[in-house]
């Protein structure tokens, strides 16, 4: 049962993604963004990893849309077509993809018990942790302990990213409060 959940999970993700590439419409780009940002918590969760599945529940599907639907409010619902062909992209990206592809062919099998991660930390994590930290959650005690310095750079730059938002979103309100009333009929 669990394979028919990841077929069904990664053929509505391709789906999407195709739909992504295809719309003009930027809010439906929202919306569909949002879409597949459900579904790859989705399948997160599907494959046990259900703290990445919340994060990605939270940012991706929640406030990432939210802040593309304020971006749309001050930018307009349809995307201008480029006057060229975007070939030069669709090279980089296949160039990037074929990188990545070939970065990947040694890695030894996802979820194969020889795999280096499961003889290395994951073992002392799982067997110490209570006694060296005293939180009995052990994903708990790796994020705020283990990993406590990349949790807070993380955070920080979370922080840093809606304070952006905010000043960029603040200027524009601001930029649209000072516009001439002479356009309303008020002009000589």
């Amino acid at each position: 049962m669990s394979i028919v959940v990841d077929i069904v999970l990664f053929t509505l993700l391709g789906a999407t993604g195709f739909a992504l590439l295809k719309v003009r419409n930027l809010f439906a780009v929202v919306m569909l963004a949002g879409i597949y940002s459900l579904l790859s918590a989705g399948l997160f969760t599907a494959m046990d990893a259900v703290d990445v599945a919340f994060t990605e529940a939270a940012v991706g599907a929640g406030i990432s849309t939210v802040l593309f639907l304020g971006a749309l409010a001050l930018a307009g619902h349809h995307e201008n077509r480029p006057g060229h062909t975007p070939l030069l992209p669709l090279v980089v990206v296949v160039v990037t993809g074929g990188a990545l592809v070939y970065g990947t062919m040694d890695m030894p099998g996802f979820g194969h018990p020889e795999n280096p991660v499961h003889h290395h930390v994951a073992d002392h994590y799982l067997e110490e942790s209570y006694d060296e930290i005293g939180i009995p959650n052990v994903v708990t005690s790796v994020l705020a302990s283990y990993r406590g310095y990349d949790t807070m750079g993380e955070t920080t730059v979370v922080f840093a990213a809606a304070v952006g938002v905010l000043l960029l979103l603040s200027g524009a309100r601001r930029s649209g409060s000072r516009a001439s009333p002479q356009g309303k009929g008020g002009g000589r």
